[in-house]
């Protein structure tokens, strides 16, 4: 009987994400993803780059295979200190193409300060932000651009394909749970267009909201050290505290590689729980200028994420643990369900079996009674906490190695290469 709140506030979650939003999207319907396709503003993708290997070369050229206007598209590349050979294959990948830039930071300055810094000396209107580990579909850049309907709307994200969705148990049960967190998990926030966290895979920002945040976003730190992780939820949460909106589209989408080892998954789990701890407590102050329905959704998330560590050491106490555990395995079955439902119609390759998502049963108490705690007795943390060892690039192409990189200027730290004609490799 004592958790009962515990209870109620599982309920509470629950139908926010799987009933009130999926009805949100369905009673308003093309309003939740509105597009103006007479927009079409000049845009330059940003990419923050730290030891990612051969895969920034297939990132870089699956951007110059987009659909939009060349004459209005342009790239850069911050490199941040990489320790392996990224800046070269960097470099390997901009050949031949005056309008992408390879910038590199005379220290390390961790994701957003390195973001900050290619905002300044660009000029285009429209900043996109991808991730040095991400494929990016051909027309994501237009899909992208298409939804900034208002002046009000300062940022558009789209979503994430796993691409090694079938190379175990593991990555199979990943791509069931990225299918719910980009299909279903937003539709409240979308709905209000109030999505507090858009993922720096692939995001499209107004570049003149990222100046005005800039002196917010240079001084994070807790406890004076900087902070180099969750900045993507910590930008998106400053965007929408500024009275801005932000939405969020399925049509523009990348791919990555999803982690396939226990020791990838755990770095990235915990990574991600100091996000979303240090960021929805800070949120605290000012959730109240959120629409009512997006901020008793917020707390309530944060109440639960606080209190489950403490019921499942409950349930482990009183000889409970195993009905509990039952309980998972039947939600996370019917939810391996609802996914096989939706995807009949796909491709074998692109979809995984119904019962991949019952790892998650055993996964998410475990996870979360360790790393919860863990994640709130190192919010300090300062690291860029990469995986250690690039992932294998999701559509690899044969390409020649790249030569060692050139000594870089701690002034300039900017390389333009030569111009010649443009050649666009790549693939979505």
């Amino acid at each position: 009987m004592e958790l009962f709140p515990v209870h109620l506030l599982v309920l509470l979650v629950m139908m926010n994400r799987y009933v009130l939003g999926p009805l949100l999207k369905r009673f308003r319907g093309n309003r939740m993803d509105g597009t103006d396709p007479d927009y079409k503003p000049t845009v330059c993708v940003v990419i923050p780059l730290f030891n990612e290997g051969e895969g920034i070369f297939h990132a870089v050229k699956s951007l110059l295979a987009q659909d939009y206007d060349a004459d209005k598209l342009s790239i850069r590349v911050v490199d941040d200190c990489s320790t392996d050979d990224s800046h070269a294959w960097a470099l390997r990948a901009a050949e031949g193409h005056p309008h992408v830039t390879v910038m590199r930071n005379p220290h390390n300055m961790g994701k957003r300060k390195g973001i900050a810094r290619a905002v300044r000396e660009a000029d285009a209107e429209i900043i996109v932000s991808v991730d040095s580990d991400v494929v990016v579909h051909e027309s994501a850049v237009s899909e992208l651009v298409l939804r900034f309907t208002s002046p009000r709307i300062a940022a558009v994200g789209g979503r994430t394909f796993v691409t090694n969705r079938n190379e175990n148990w593991l990555t199979r049960m990943i791509e069931i749970k990225f299918y719910f967190a980009q299909e279903w998990l937003k539709d409240l926030e979308r709905g209000f267009r109030s999505v507090l966290c858009l993922s720096g895979c692939l995001t499209a920002y107004r570049r003149h909201v990222l100046l005005e945040l800039e002196p917010i976003l240079e001084a994070r730190n807790i406890a004076g050290i900087p902070i180099k992780y969750g900045e993507d939820r910590f930008l998106t949460r400053q965007i929408v505290k500024a009275g801005y909106e932000t939405v969020y589209t399925t049509s523009a989408w990348c791919q990555t590689a999803a982690p396939a080892t226990l020791a990838g998954y755990v770095s990235q789990q915990l990574r991600w729980r100091r996000s979303n701890l240090v960021d929805m407590l800070c949120g605290l102050s000012h959730a109240w200028r959120l629409h009512p329905v997006v901020c008793i959704h917020y707390v309530s998330q944060l109440a639960l994420l606080l209190s489950y560590p403490l019921t499942i050491l409950h349930n482990i106490i009183n000889g409970q643990f195993w009905e509990v555990l039952f309980l998972h395995m039947l939600i996370m079955g019917f939810m391996g369900v609802i996914y096989r439902v939706d995807k009949r119609n796909l491709p074998p390759e692109m979809r995984v079996p119904t019962l991949s998502f019952l790892p998650m049963a055993f996964m998410m108490p475990i996870t979360y009674a360790l790393l919860t705690p863990l994640a709130l007795f190192t919010l300090d943390s300062g690291s860029w906490e990469t995986r250690g060892k690039p992932a294998p690039a999701p559509t690899p192409t044969p390409v020649t190695p790249p030569t060692p990189a050139p000594s870089v200027s701690a002034t300039s730290g900017t390389h333009r290469l030569p111009h010649l004609p443009t050649q666009a490799v790549g693939g979505g």
